[in-house]
C-alpha cells in the first residue's frame, strides 16, 4: 500500500475521524475568535488572528493592543473554549501514537506466540521474488511456514497475514525465533550466493540433521552450498534454461508436467507420499497396496531411504516403511493416499 493509499485508510478509520473531528472545530475556534477581535476590537486580521492563537493555546504573550470590558470577557470566553478543544486535539493525537505502538507491539507479541507453537514447518530465508513464489506455494498446499527478511523495504511487503521475521538469517538468535530447533526444513533463497552460504552454515551448525535447500548463482555457488552442509542446491538460470529449451524440443512433455504440479488442477497431480512406520501400505507390495485398482493412482517412481530412485515399479515390489512413493492421479484421491501412508 503507497502512502496515499495509507493516508486515506488511517482518515477512514476511528481514529482518522476523531483528528479530522478535533481539527474541524479547532479550526472552526479559531476562525470565530479571530473574527470576534476583529469586530469587538477592531483589529486587523493578523492581530486578531495572533491573539486568537495565542490566547487558545494560553502560552502568555500578552495582549497585542489593550482589550476593552467587551474584549476580556471575549477573551475569557476564547480561553475556556479553545484550551478544552486544543487539549482534546492533543489527547486524540496522542492516543493515535500510542494506539498505533501498542497496535505494534500486540501484533509482534501475537505473532511471536503463533511462531512458537509451529511444530514441523520450513523456514523461508528471503522474501525477493523466489521467497514470493515459494511462501505463495507453501500456502496453497498448505504446509506452515516463516518468513525471515532482512531488508526493512521488503520486509514491509509481507503479506500482513503470513508469519514473518525481520532480522538477519546468518544469526543464530533469528533462525532459533524462527523455530529451527522444531522446523522440517530450511529454505534460504536470498539474491547473494555468499548470504546463502553463510545462512547455511548457520543453519547446519543449530540443527546438523536439518534438511536445507539452498539457491545457487553458479556451480562454484553449489559446490559450496553443499560443503555448507545443504541438502539439496537449486540454480534457478540452468532450471530456467532447461525449461526453455523443453519447451521448445519437448513442448508436450512440458505442458505434462506444468499439469501435474500445478495444485489448482484437481483433475490430475503428482504427489510425494511418504509411508509411515505402521501404515497400511507398509510391508505389502505394489500390487497389494491397491493403489491403482482403488484410487486410480499410477506409482511412477518409489526412493528408499538414501537409495536411488526406482522408476516405474514392478507389481511384486514391495514397500516398506521411510519409502517415499511418487504417485500420479486425481487430487483428491491423492489426499486419500497421504492419509493411508501416514497411518
Amino acid at each position: 500500500m503507497g502512502a496515499s493509499g495509507g493516508m486515506r485508510a488511517f482518515l477512514a478509520g476511528e481514529h482518522g475521524r476523531r483528528i479530522v473531528g478535533a481539527l474541524a472545530v479547532l479550526a472552526g475556534v479559531t476562525v470565530c475568535a479571530t473574527a470576534g477581535f476583529m469586530l469587538i476590537e477592531g483589529w486587523s486580521l493578523l492581530d486578531a488572528f495572533y491573539m486568537a492563537v495565542i490566547t487558545m493555546t494560553s502560552v502568555g504573550f500578552g495582549e497585542v493592543h489593550p482589550l476593552t470590558p467587551a474584549g476580556k470577557i471575549f477573551t475569557v470566553a476564547v480561553i475556556l473554549g479553545g484550551v478544552a478543544i486544543v487539549a482534546m486535539f492533543l489527547s486524540y493525537g496522542s492516543q493515535v501514537v500510542f494506539a498505533g505502538q501498542f497496535e505494534r507491539f500486540m501484533g509482534r507479541r501475537r505473532m511471536e506466540k503463533e511462531i512458537a507453537r509451529l511444530r514441523d514447518h520450513y523456514i523461508i530465508c528471503g522474501y525477493g521474488r523466489m521467497g514470493r513464489v515459494i511462501s505463495r506455494e507453501f500456502a496453497k498446499k498448505p504446509v506452515p511456514f516463516v518468513v525471515v527478511e532482512n531488508s526493512p523495504e521488503v520486509f514491509r511487503e509481507i503479506d500482513p497475514g503470513m508469519l514473518c521475521i525481520a532480522g538477519n538469517a546468518e544469526e543464530d538468535s533469528v533462525l532459533a525465533a524462527a523455530g529451527i530447533e522444531r522446523a522440517r526444513g530450511l529454505v534460504t533463497v536470498v539474491s547473494s550466493d555468499a548470504d546463502n552460504v553463510y545462512i547455511t552454515l548457520t543453519a547446519a551448525g543449530l540443527r546438523p540433521d536439518l534438511y536445507i535447500v539452498a539457491r545457487a548463482g553458479d556451480e562454484a555457488a553449489e559446490r559450496k552450498l553443499l560443503r555448507a552442509g545443504a541438502s539439496k542446491v537449486v540454480c534457478p538460470y540452468a532450471i530456467g534454461g532447461t525449461g526453455i529449451a523443453n519447451a521448445i524440443l519437448r513442448p508436450a512433455v512440458v505442458d505434462f508436467i506444468e499439469l501435474v504440479t500445478r495444485r489448482e488442477h484437481l483433475e490430475l497431480q503428482m504427489e510425494e507420499v511418504l509411508i509411515a512406520p505402521g501404515s497400511a501400505l507398509a510391508g505389502r507390495t505394489v500390487l497389494e497396496t491397491g493403489l491403482r485398482q482403488r484410487y486410480g493412482a499410477i506409482v511412477v517412481a518409489v526412493k528408499q531411504g538414501d537409495e536411488r530412485m526406482r522408476f516405474n515399479p514392478a507389481p511384486e515390489d514391495r514397500l516398506a516403511a521411510g519409502d517415499r512413493l511418487i504417485v500420479l492421479g486425481a487430487g483428491d484421491m491423492l489426499d486419500a493416499i497421504g492419509k493411508l501412508a501416514a497411518g
